[in-house]
């Protein structure tokens, strides 16, 4: 039997949605498995929201109330370090992670995609893990130098999230999310039979390993990088 044809898989992600993380992780570890290139669309999920009209979980408590449950069970399942944070609505709505997505524009930019594959995960483990900030400019530098660069370089960045090339590559990427259909976070894409496809959520590649000829495993926590 033939090996299925090689494809792109692009995920629009937001360090803000902790969903996001199992979905990151998990497309980087099946990296090592599925005849794939990953490529990296972090968006700006706020934007997503109003486009679409939908509310975060944390507007609402009961859904507020089973995340909180169901990302115990996705941590415990996945092998990646989510807890909850002190203060959602002021982290999630307040402060919220235009700054952060711009930040990561800026690495990927300016870096590439190994970059800001690392950047990613520190962000996440900064916010998710150790409920720390990363709204503040001091913040985003300590990320920055967790992901190996320098102070110099991570300021660099970080001064870079005000340039308009930045804001304009988050804000095209984001309206193309939305024009592929998005309302959430994470949403990933393929071409499957010459037509793009959107799945939206971290708990829908076993449906993904099957429509492109793959296969699902399970979390591969062999190929974890936490």
């Amino acid at each position: 039997m033939a090996a299925p044809a090689r494809r792109t898989i692009e995920l629009f992600y937001d360090v803000i949605s902790p969903y996001s993380w199992i979905g990151f992780e998990t497309l980087c570890r099946y990296r090592n498995k599925w005849n794939i290139d990953l490529k990296f669309r972090p968006f700006f999920l706020g934007g997503v929201m109003n486009a679409t009209d939908n509310t975060p979980p944390g507007m609402n408590q009961a859904k507020m109330v089973y995340m909180l449950e169901d990302l115990k069970r996705m941590r415990n399942y996945h092998q990646i370090p989510i807890s909850p944070i002190s203060n959602p609505l002021e982290t999630m709505i307040t402060k919220g992670s235009l700054r952060a997505q711009r930040f990561l524009t800026a690495v990927q930019l300016k870096q590439g995609d190994d970059d800001v594959e690392n950047v990613s995960r520190q962000l996440w483990l900064r916010l998710w893990s150790k409920d720390q900030d990363i709204y503040e400019p001091e913040s985003l530098v300590e990320v920055a130098k967790k992901a190996g660069f320098s102070e110099e370089k991570a300021k660099e960045l970080v001064t870079m999230i005000q340039d308009k090339e930045v804001k304009d590559i988050l804000k095209n990427r984001t309206e193309t999310a939305i024009e592929y259909g998005a309302f959430g976070a994470p949403c990933i894409v393929t071409e499957i039979d010459g037509k793009k496809q959107m799945f939206f959520g971290s708990d829908r590649f076993h449906l993904i390993a099957h429509m492109i000829g793959e296969k699902y495993e399970g979390p591969l926590l062999e190929y974890s990088k936490l």
